[in-house]
């Protein structure tokens, strides 16, 4: 892999700008489930046997049973909470900030990893929506709202939450993520939509930029064709789903934390 990594670290040497991808394989690296396949999906959560992450991830389940939804979702909410961004973020905000034109994120993760590695929230588009932001489940108003002060207790056996669940302050009905769930025409885009056009922003001030994709699957392709839909050189890395169109660029078949480990040695050299 070393030569791959020397056409990486020339091509982030050559840019004024980087493009980070990110998928839910980023977040591998620290501890987080990227949910590939059933099997994934019933190992983090064992209580769920028999349903499909798609069947959790609606809006639908809401509405069948709020307690089951909101204790998915909540599991999930408390787990990014406690979990530390692992050491790949800093590399890849180091390198960013080196460049003349800076950086700008793309990622389909809702963890709100990023912003917890102390990235600029407005080099930040969340494509799919963040946790850690509500919406009315009618939705009887465009307001999204932080989830900062909301906490909820889960019964990991069942999957279950315990307590009060969140509710809309205008209208009282129950709230909701605001993630862009599978089947979802109430999801509120407003404040995805804003990110976008800061990332349209950013990227235009970029006249050669480097793109470095880290843990991008196949199943949801929305990082991988953003990705490869720029007009640069393509750091793709992944140990799975590692093949390249683009033949300008590079594939690194290994996790994030290593890749971008020996890109950052190589810099610094």
């Amino acid at each position: 892999m070393s030569r791959q990594i020397e056409k990486a670290i020339e091509a982030i040497r050559q840019a004024d700008g980087l493009i980070i991808g990110a998928g839910a394989g980023m977040g591998v690296d620290s501890g987080l489930p990227d949910f590939r396949g059933a099997e994934g999906f019933w190992q983090a959560y064992p209580a769920l046997r028999g349903r499909d992450f798609t069947q959790m991830a609606n809006p639908a389940a809401f509405l069948r049973d709020p307690l089951q939804a909101w204790g998915f979702y909540g599991h999930r909410l408390n787990l990014y909470r406690q979990t530390q961004p692992h050491f790949g973020f800093q590399v890849l905000k180091q390198i960013g900030e080196s460049l003349a034109n800076g950086y700008q994120i793309f990622t389909s993760n809702v963890d709100g990893q990023f912003q917890a590695a102390e990235f600029d929230e407005n080099r930040v588009y969340e494509c799919h929506g963040s946790i850690h932001h509500l919406q009315c489940t009618r939705p009887c108003t465009d307001a999204i709202w932080s989830a900062d002060h909301f906490s909820i207790g889960v019964d990991e056996s069942s999957c279950r939450a315990l307590g009060a669940l969140p509710e809309c302050p205008r209208c009282g009905a129950l709230a909701r993520p605001n993630i862009l769930m599978f089947g979802d025409f109430c999801w509120n885009s407003n404040r995805s939509d804003r990110q976008y056009q800061k990332l349209i922003e950013n990227t235009q001030l970029m006249k050669n930029p480097v793109v470095i994709e880290c843990g991008a699957g196949i199943a949801v392709p929305t990082v991988r064709y953003y990705c490869e839909s720029q007009e640069a050189f393509l750091i793709r890395i992944n140990p799975r789903d590692y093949s390249l169109k683009n033949s300008k660029g590079v594939v690194l078949a290994c996790g994030a934390v290593h890749a971008l480990t020996l890109i950052l040695a190589g810099l610094e050299s």
